[in-house]
């Protein structure tokens, strides 16, 4: 399965049993999967197709899958319920002959409830029926061109992340070279510090290879180095596996960083420190792209 990004949109459009819609989804990042459903009413089993089809579909982002339908227009289709007129002016009669009421115009009662109907045939229930199984076959088909809309983001970022995991593993090469002369560097400033302390800086000479030792083993960045490549390794992997793999990413890149910061730390080089700097700012980069990835 190829990577995949969180956002997308599509559009489908279509028609059936005397009924037109609009279909639209669309997703955005997230850190688990939520779908939102916006349909019309009576077509109960509408929401219930949307969230099915994301859960099948997708792992992870905010979904919005909005149903715009209406009856199309057709000769007949309205009609004036002429006996529900009848009933209202019924029961105005008795107000309208004491005196306490006058007849409603004609426009008012076609705006009383009843009075205009416009469900022609499609109030059937086997025609409801065909037309939620027409727009539940819609919203599938919309879904899928929303994942094949995140199947492109994916492929765009994929190179994007391998550039920045190369550029990370440079820089990790990069420490390691600059590494080496931490140990001999701290032993020459220790010993130039004991000399301006002392007169006779040669008789001290074993107290500062203890003390160098000491300080050589704090600023002793192997560890962190070798994590490092560890976690290029992983990242590399994660990226030609199959699935969701964007909550590992997320989790590595954390990992990325406290390397990177403990190696800052324990840096006694202006060079190491800034290739450290340099690191932390790719790392952050890689974070912010893999915010991007289902």
């Amino acid at each position: 399965m190829a990577l995949s990004g969180m956002t997308g949109f599509a559009r489908v459009d279509g028609a059936a049993g005397g009924w037109t819609w609009t279909l639209e989804t669309r997703s955005v990042n997230g850190r688990s999967l939520e779908t939102r459903f916006r349909g019309p009413g009576g077509f109960d089993g509408l929401e219930r197709a949307a969230r099915d089809g994301a859960q099948g579909r997708f792992q992870r982002g905010q979904l919005n899958v909005t149903l715009q339908a209406r009856r199309a227009s057709e000769e007949g289709g309205v009609r004036i319920n002429a006996e529900q007129i009848e009933r209202y002016l019924d029961f105005c009669r008795p107000y309208v002959e004491s005196g306490r009421a006058t007849l409603p115009s004609f426009d008012s009662l076609l705006s009383l409830p009843g009075v205009i109907d416009s469900s022609g045939e499609l109030e059937a229930p086997e025609a409801l029926a065909a037309a939620e199984a027409a727009m539940a076959a819609a919203i599938g088909d919309g879904l899928d061109r929303l994942r094949a809309a995140r199947l492109e983001e994916g492929a765009a970022l994929a190179p994007v992340l391998s550039g920045l995991i190369d550029r990370i593993e440079a820089q990790v090469a990069a420490a390691e070279v600059e590494a080496h002369a931490q140990p001999v560097l701290l032993k020459e400033r220790f010993a130039k510090r004991m000399a301006e302390l002392v007169d006779r800086g040669g008789d001290l000479n074993e107290r500062i290879v203890q003390e160098a030792a000491v300080m050589a083993g704090r600023a002793d960045v192997r560890e962190e180095l070798d994590r490092l490549t560890s976690h290029v390794q992983a990242a590399r992997t994660l990226l030609s596996a199959d699935g969701s793999v964007g909550r590992r990413l997320d989790f590595l890149t954390q990992e990325f960083m406290r390397e990177a910061n403990t190696l800052c730390s324990k840096s006694a080089t202006t060079a190491l420190t800034g290739i450290g700097l340099e690191l932390k700012a790719t790392v952050d980069q890689l974070r912010e792209q893999v915010q991007n990835v289902e």
